[in-house]
């Protein structure tokens, strides 16, 4: 896709100023579609497309969860693998201040301030996952071992499916 097809955000100029390998994909954003409607949109499963999700622990301390679109996170069992009492989903201010993004548009690269990432170990199985881009309707596809070396991210298991 060539560069002026897309919207050049913070997480797309961190991709290329690493020389990183991946596609960007537009979509209809609709409120509180969630992975959903972004994996309906690119035609893909919503277990491909990957949630950024903004959290924090009972010392107030930030970081970013990456779980498939189709799961959801045990906090209490991220809590205890991260050795803190408890995890709870940051509110969307607090979440919009720490990554410098929209909820809806949050992308685990190219936050306002480095932020420690976890991410559900199953995404490493997938050939290629599509994560937010840094603006609503806007997913960039690549492969899940070049994020996890990307952001150093911490492999967990605590995906729990959605009822």
């Amino acid at each position: 896709m060539s560069r002026d097809k897309f919207p050049v955000t913070a997480a797309i100029r961190f991709l290329r100023d690493r020389k990183i390998a991946f596609t960007g994909h537009l979509y209809a954003y609709e409120e509180r579609g969630g992975t959903a409607v972004s994996a309906r949109e690119l035609g893909v499963a919503e277990h491909c497309v990957v949630k950024t999700l903004v959290m924090e622990d009972d010392a107030g301390t930030p970081l970013i969860i990456l779980m498939h679109g189709d799961r959801e996170v045990s906090t209490r069992e991220l809590a205890r693998v991260l050795g803190v009492r408890s995890i709870r989903p940051c509110t969307p201010e607090a979440a919009t201040r720490h990554t410098g993004y929209l909820v809806g548009g949050t992308s685990p690269f190219g936050t306002r301030k480095p932020l420690p990432v976890c991410m559900e170990q199953s995404i490493l199985a997938l050939e290629k996952i599509y994560v937010n881009g840094g603006k609503r309707g806007f997913l960039v596809g690549i492969e899940p071992k070049v994020v996890q070396e990307l952001l150093g991210a911490r492999l967990v298991e605590v995906a729990i499916n959605k009822c």
